[in-house]
């Protein structure tokens, strides 16, 4: 497996990491714990270094699960988690909190059920805008002086936040969505984070499955799955959308590749300090996607794949109230 660095501040991670939500979390219900813990320690065998989780991701069962997994290898991986949203007795997501106060409980509960003294990389999982980032950002860099985290990072925060969070403490990494069905970040957010030199870890870099080809407009998720509120997923925009995925399908059959490890590569080949994290609950998808890495791809290709990445995307990639909470 290959490393990349996150940003100038020396965080080594495997090229590719694993979001593990899915296991958890929002596509339905969770996977058996067992198998996920053997799924995860596969992928610690084949190389892949880098975990990405959050307190709200179950709640709580997310991270206890990677904990238990990663407890026999804690010192060879890097694990991220988040801070950012309160949740209520019964588990619910209760709006946004990131109160220097919130926050410091918020990472004592997490170093318990991440099984560990110090978390590598922890991001604001969402901009809080009744909470300067300065007090934020000063908040996590007290943590560091504490020596109960390594590494600061914000997910889905605008320009001007990550500049204000910047200043106070240096970030190591934005985390946000990108991939060949959501470019944005290409217009502002890359140039600013080269600029800082901070890393980029993008989520849902495979479109939520739908840039895998796995998916069309007669596929039918789970009554618990978060696909089933997003407009992009409207069995009308699934149509729509499904030109793209077919053009990506025939460039990586002459790649001889799939069409996730195209999208993947295509992620790998954007910037040197870029670490996508797919997420999966199944062995043969973590191997399909550690193929990525190996998968060269030539100018031509490349100018293939942008070509047909100008066909528009239809529908949103958020319902409007989870809009609200990004680019801020």
């Amino acid at each position: 497996m290959q490393k990349r660095r996150l940003g100038r501040n020396g965080l080594e991670v495997s090229a590719l990491g694993l979001g593990c939500m899915s296991m958890s979390y929002a596509y339905g219900l969770p996977a058996d714990r067992r198998e996920m813990i053997g799924l995860i320690r596969a992928a610690v065998d084949r190389g892949i270094t880098f975990f990405d989780t959050a307190e709200v991701y179950g709640p709580y069962t997310n991270e206890e699960l990677l904990g238990e997994a990663l407890a026999p290898c804690r010192q060879q991986v890097v694990i991220a988690t988040k801070f950012g949203f309160r949740i209520d007795a019964e588990g619910r997501q209760a709006g946004l909190d990131s109160r220097p106060e919130h926050i410091r409980e918020v990472v004592e509960a997490s170093l318990r059920r991440l099984r560990t003294g110090v978390i590598d990389l922890l991001y604001q999982h969402r901009v809080d805008p009744e909470v300067p980032i300065e007090e934020v950002a000063g908040t996590v860099a007290d943590l560091i002086r504490a020596g109960k985290v390594k590494h600061f990072g914000l997910s889905e925060a605008g320009v001007a936040t990550i500049r204000r969070a910047h200043a106070v403490q240096p970030l190591t990494a934005l985390q946000s969505e990108y991939s060949l069905w959501w470019r944005e970040p290409e217009r502002e957010v890359l140039p600013l984070l080269e600029e800082l030199g901070a890393g980029f870890v993008p989520y849902s870099p495979l479109g939520r499955g739908f840039l895998t080809g796995k998916i069309d407009e007669n596929t039918r998720f789970e009554s618990g799955d978060f696909r089933n509120t997003v407009p992009r997923f409207a069995p009308e925009a699934r149509r729509a959308n499904m030109a793209l995925v077919q053009r990506l399908g025939a460039i990586a059959a002459g790649k001889g590749a799939t069409a996730a490890q195209l999208a993947l590569a295509w992620l790998l080949s954007r910037k040197p300090w870029i670490v996508p994290i797919p997420g999966t609950t199944k062995l043969q998808r973590l191997e399909e996607n550690i193929g990525a890495v190996a998968l060269e791809l030539t100018a031509e290709d490349l100018r293939e794949i942008d070509a047909a990445a100008q066909i528009p995307v239809q529908g949103a990639r958020y319902p409007e109230h989870l809009n609200r909470m990004v680019g801020r």
